[in-house]
């Protein structure tokens, strides 16, 4: 059970200021949230075998290629600043 005393200490690790009225309304929706978790643990699934996805997923195989379009020169060519082949920017600090 979450009561409210749980909630308001979760949120005081992650530093999140809510109010009395908050708290008592967050612990009845996560409330509510774990009484649906355990009507779903209460479903038999025996002989339900597991599924990594929803939906059967073909795989779709291409081969690789080095496809060049441009130079480095003409990608270059468009930037205001260039040292070489590398890009000029701003120094960060």
């Amino acid at each position: 059970m979450i009561d409210k005393k749980s909630i308001e200490h979760i949120a005081k690790l992650a530093r999140l200021q809510i109010t009395e009225k908050e708290a008592t309304e967050f612990s009845q929706q996560i409330e509510k949230i774990l009484h649906n978790f355990q009507k779903i643990e209460q479903i038999d699934t025996t002989g339900v075998e597991p599924m990594i996805t929803p939906t059967e997923i073909e795989t779709y195989w291409r081969e690789d290629k080095v496809v060049r379009n441009y130079t480095a020169e003409e990608i270059i060519a468009n930037a205001p600043e260039h040292a070489g082949n590398l890009f000029k920017v701003p120094p960060v600090v």
